[in-house]
């Protein structure tokens, strides 16, 4: 199988006056298309600063990122973004939506950036919407959402390019417990039709949704296994509206 991601020896420091802090001192990965992976590890591990290098938000200070056949190691802020806005899906803690637009016009959002006309864009924006059981919504704000409709119009946003990586950045750290649940049956549904997902939590409940987890500490890879012990949402549990079969 060709590997939909390949780090080789990813390091990056940052220089603090006379200081210089190695947040990531060696790093090796390789995921696969399809993979579920969680991304773990205490504060000062390095999942943060490797999920920036992931999501191409960041470039390494050493070794190589292979994402999808493009060597993206070392490419300029512009041409980051366009691998961005074409590979790469943001999900994060906080929603990062534009409190002033509509739940629609926040899902058609990356699509403006990719130069697709209005119709287009407002038509592939309802039906993202409508898969993540938000047809009726399209028009509220962000304010006159709940906190779960809120991640879900992010997932909806994360999914409208057809990217080819679904980055979580603790995407259910704002939410109680029902609606973490609610959010992670979305994550598994978007996963079971073929998405590849890289998830960063703190959370172990979370990360056992995952079918392989990665640990961090101290800038390096600690333990890199797969999940036996999956943890599946339980659709009779809770009244979910999940994707549509393709």
């Amino acid at each position: 199988m060709e590997p939909l991601i390949t780090i080789n020896d990813i390091g990056r420091k940052y220089v603090i006056g006379t200081e210089i802090i190695h947040a990531l001192k060696s790093v090796s990965l390789t995921i696969n298309k399809g993979e579920f992976v969680a991304l773990m590890g205490p504060s000062g591990s390095g999942k943060s600063t490797l999920m920036n290098i992931l999501g191409c938000l960041d470039t390494p200070s050493k070794g190589e990122y292979i994402l999808n056949g493009i060597n993206v190691s070392h490419m300029t802020e512009n041409d980051l973004a366009e691998v961005r806005n074409s590979e790469i899906g943001f999900v994060f803690q906080t929603f990062n939506l534009l409190p002033r637009n509509s739940a629609l016009e926040n899902v058609a959002l990356p699509l403006v950036y990719a130069g697709i006309g209005r119709d287009e864009r407002l038509d592939r924006a309802k039906k993202s919407l409508e898969n993540v059981g938000l047809g009726n919504r399209v028009t509220h704000k962000p304010n006159e959402l709940s906190g779960g409709q809120r991640q879900r119009v992010a997932v909806a946003r994360a999914l409208i390019n057809n990217p080819s990586i679904i980055l979580a950045d603790e995407p259910t750290g704002n939410l109680d417990t029902k609606t973490s649940i609610e959010i992670m049956g979305l994550i598994e549904d978007i996963h079971d039709k073929g998405n590849t997902i890289i998830l960063v939590t703190h959370e172990e409940d979370i990360a056992q949704h995952a079918h392989r987890i990665v640990r961090m500490r101290d800038g390096l890879v600690e333990k890199d296994y797969l999940n036996t012990d999956i943890h599946k949402v339980d659709r009779s549990a809770v009244k979910f509206n999940g994707l549509p079969s393709a």
